[in-house]
């Protein structure tokens, strides 16, 4: 299969405030935030470091399609976040692999960059499919890092720890595996461990991907 680039949907931002916010939920703050122009500039508004109206309601839009709670349209630490790592993974682009800490000698291997928040399929040097946005583990439940491998695939399994359905599931380390959900992969504050995919690209990684193949896991997930 040809490389396939799964960040079209990075244009959409992701925004709220770490701790107190100054307004309700419900609520559209007339409050600057403390990164009230970065958030200006990754949302394509005008940067003035001022709040208005229409701020606002761009950042909460931003907030509700990521599932980020209060949507109160406050430019915090969060939103600005998680609009970073968004900018670090439209950076990517067609190299990933850049920086070379994913093995390049193991043949086809599943690469995952917790500090991205980006996986890719590469076979030696060459790029297979991705990258694509994953969201990994929250802190406390962090996806862990290191060497690992494919040992259970199932195309529809039930958790019966958190009651939920992993569709396309690929374990890798101890109950950690690749599957797909029904979320943003912006959404906070991430998984509970698993390697988290929209449906499309779990699904290639289902037909891409075998029992005993390499798994790679390194970096840190912003906020853990």
């Amino acid at each position: 299969m040809g490389t396939v680039l799964g960040l079209t949907g990075l244009v959409v931002p992701l925004t709220v405030a770490l701790g107190a916010s100054p307004a309700q939920a419900a609520s559209c703050t007339t409050s600057a935030g403390p990164y009230q122009k970065q958030v200006e500039k990754f949302l394509g508004r005008p940067v003035d470091g001022r709040q208005s109206a229409a701020d606002c309601k761009a950042i909460q839009t931003f907030q509700k399609t990521h599932g980020i709670t209060p949507s109160a349209g406050y430019a915090g630490p969060l939103t600005w976040r998680t609009m970073d790592t968004m900018l670090q993974q439209r950076a990517a682009g067609k190299t990933p692999n850049k920086a070379g800490l994913c093995p390049t000698n193991k043949g086809r291997i599943a690469c995952v960059d917790l500090t991205r928040q980006l996986s890719w399929i590469q076979d030696g040097a060459k790029l297979t499919y991705g990258p694509v946005p994953v969201r990994t583990g929250r802190d406390g439940s962090e996806t862990r890092t290191g060497a690992k491998k494919i040992y259970h695939r199932n195309i529809k399994h039930w958790s019966t720890l958190y009651k939920v359905w992993m569709p396309y599931a690929q374990f890798f380390d101890g109950g950690q595996a690749f599957h797909s959900v029904n979320k943003s992969m912006w959404n906070p504050p991430g998984s509970a461990g698993c390697v988290n995919m929209r449906d499309a690209d779990a699904k290639a990684y289902w037909k891409l991907l075998r029992n005993g193949d390499d798994v790679h896991v390194w970096g840190r997930k912003p906020g853990t």
